[in-house]
């Protein structure tokens, strides 16, 4: 099974990172690439990645004749998503497991962080129920 694990946040937490010492922030980057390299060992990681900071962010849809339409930046977004891994795993409680374990990451001071990780399973197709 398949599931991408989203870590999400606020601005003015994200923004807290600028406040770290480089130690800091070199034992998170630290963290998150042995997690990243223990996944792809295990042959658990499909994909991950962070994204840039929602001041770089543009929505986009589709205008009359199919033209994009660009909507931001938004600057005022309260919560957006920081990054991202996609995983194939056995279970739902694997996928769990592993969210906790970045969910921890150290923060200032090695403190853990304990970030919101959100858990959601990708389909390989819709409910058979609705079709």
């Amino acid at each position: 099974m398949r599931y991408m694990l989203m870590m999400t946040g606020t601005l003015a937490g994200f923004s807290s990172f600028n406040t770290w010492s480089k130690e800091d922030v070199r034992n998170h980057v630290a963290f998150m690439m042995t997690l990243n390299k223990e996944l792809k060992a295990n042959g658990e990681l499909i994909a991950g990645e962070g994204l840039a900071w929602p001041n770089q962010a543009v929505q986009v849809r589709a205008g009359q004749d199919g033209e994009p339409i660009t909507d931001g930046v938004f600057p005022e977004t309260k919560e957006f998503l920081a990054g991202f891994w996609i995983v194939g795993v056995d279970s739902a409680e694997r996928a769990y497991q592993i969210a906790a374990i970045a969910s921890a990451a150290p923060g200032k001071g090695g403190v853990k962080l304990n970030m919101p990780i959100e858990v959601r399973q990708i389909m390989d197709g819709p409910p058979d129920d609705t079709l």
